[in-house]
């Protein structure tokens, strides 16, 4: 399989705009977007058909290219909504500065909401993984994310380091970069794949129990900032 990675074609009235000015429009882009996640959930990427996106949204067949470009274009929205939630634990939990949990319970608390997602999303999040492995766009900008959200933890790691709180042996770059990556291939594994056969308690424990041991965590008072 062979994603197109062609630029997105410019209407006649010159460059589509990324998104819609009106009340009206977001709206009809939105059910577009959410339709798109519901059939390439049940046909796949490749048997998924603009027609159906369409249809399904309850909107014309025309009025789909008012906001998309083609089919690789709204599935790149489908992914990337999805990377958006997925990494939210990121700031609603680890990173929130009025959370005063300690910062191994806040880990483990944002790898079990990262889990809870990922479970929630399986079937579009096994598309994307299968998609993402041939279309060059959508695994750039995936990988863009993937760095962005692996240099907060670097950071915040350091922060640990510099409080005595982690292990201070650890390069913090490369130990986000493999945590990170351990999280995210065990939640396609375990959730797409389904191996190992686990229930999800049991599941997001083990893989706290591993993030937090890798860093070497150290107990720390309520309040101390994850990342300083």
């Amino acid at each position: 399989m062979k994603v197109s990675t062609v630029p997105a074609a410019e209407s006649v009235e010159g460059q589509r705009p990324s998104r819609p000015r009106s009340r009206k429009g977001s709206q009809s882009r939105a059910r577009l977007v959410a339709a798109a996640k519901s059939v390439f959930e049940d046909d796949g990427f490749l048997e998924a058909r603009i027609s159906d996106i369409s249809e399904r949204a309850g909107l014309s067949h025309g009025s789909f290219y008012h906001y998309f470009d083609s089919k690789e274009e709204i599935f790149r929205e489908v992914a990337m909504e999805l990377a958006d939630l997925l990494s939210s634990p990121l700031s609603t939990v680890i990173f929130d500065p009025a959370n005063t949990d300690p910062p191994a319970e806040r880990i483990r608390e944002g790898i079990r909401r990262y889990l809870a997602a990922y479970r929630r999303e399986a079937r579009i999040m096994g598309v994307i993984e299968q998609v993402s492995r041939y279309d060059d766009h959508l695994n750039v900008v995936r990988a863009e994310r993937v760095r962005a959200d692996a240099a907060l933890v670097a950071e915040s790691i350091r922060g640990l380091q510099r409080h005595s709180l982690a292990d201070p042996d650890l390069d913090a770059d490369i130990a986000a970069a493999g945590l990170g990556a351990m999280t995210s291939r065990f939640a396609e594994q375990w959730l797409v794949q389904h191996w190992p056969k686990c229930g999800p308690e049991r599941g997001a424990d083990q893989l706290a129990r591993l993030f937090v041991n890798a860093l070497g965590l150290r107990d720390a008072p309520a309040g101390t900032p994850t990342g300083a």
